[in-house]
């Protein structure tokens, strides 16, 4: 089928929605019966959720989520002791807006990644930049941007996004590099942008993890005093699909 030249006009000028759109009106005899204003707000139409979806496709890509998770999935009944009331908050973003912080800490297997992304992933829906780091591979990426000259540049992409994700927090004590590494990113972010941490070990710990208490009370200052929790318990999500899966929960040597 040959192109129609006005649909070629809105391929040149990049309006492939409209193109889509216009297509489908001429091979749909009864569109005849709408008025001009009314196709038109249909090209219109079609050609904004092209361009909604492409930039959602886009920030996901930069995000880099681990976790294909949504916050529609999100089990509100499974015995962890989610905050649902703070959670349906936590949803709609407002706190991503203000700039707050958000802390979610539990044992393995509570899900807490899994939350953490879904709520990256509604931020990224809201047209919000994200982007998702996990720590100790976040810390390797910074000691190798030290040594080739990159280290400020990535610095400068860690601070300028709207919702930063630092999961699996304190699974080993910091070295001063890695305190100082983390001061400057918070600091950067303070006031500027929103972080999401998930972590094993409860906030009354974090200081001790980090080597200079100076930088320990720097850090903590920016991250904990004007952020949410979200404390899970109880017994990890894995163990018990395994059980109802009648498998054996064993861990693997």
């Amino acid at each position: 089928m040959l192109t129609h030249p006005t649909e070629q006009r809105l391929l040149a000028l990049g309006l492939t929605g409209m193109a889509t759109a216009l297509e489908e009106q001429r091979r749909h005899g009864d569109i005849a019966a709408l008025s001009f204003e009314e196709r038109l707000g249909l090209l219109v139409d079609r050609e904004a959720i092209d361009r909604e979806n492409k930039r959602l496709v886009s920030r996901l890509t930069f995000a880099g989520l681990r976790q294909n998770a949504v916050v529609e999935d999100i089990d509100m009944k499974a015995a962890r002791g989610l905050d649902k009331a703070l959670f349906a908050k936590l949803v709609v973003g407002d706190w991503i807006a203000q700039k707050q912080n958000l802390i979610v800490v539990g044992k393995t297997g509570l899900g807490k990644s899994w939350i953490a992304c879904a709520l990256a992933h509604k931020a990224c829906r809201d047209d919000r930049s994200v982007l998702y780091q996990r720590v100790p591979r976040l810390f390797d990426a910074l000691a190798l941007a030290r040594g080739d000259g990159r280290h400020a540049r990535l610095l400068k992409k860690i601070a300028r996004v709207e919702l930063l994700i630092l999961d699996d927090w304190g699974l080993a004590n910091l070295t001063p590099d890695q305190g100082r590494d983390l001061l400057e990113i918070l600091d950067d972010r303070h006031g500027r942008g929103s972080t999401i941490v998930t972590s094993q070990v409860d906030v009354k710990h974090w200081h001790e993890m980090i080597a200079n208490p100076t930088v320990a009370d720097a850090i903590l200052d920016r991250l904990v005093h004007n952020a949410h929790r979200l404390t899970l318990t109880g017994e990890s999500m894995r163990k018990g699909a395994d059980k109802r899966a009648g498998l054996d929960a064993k861990p693997q040597a």
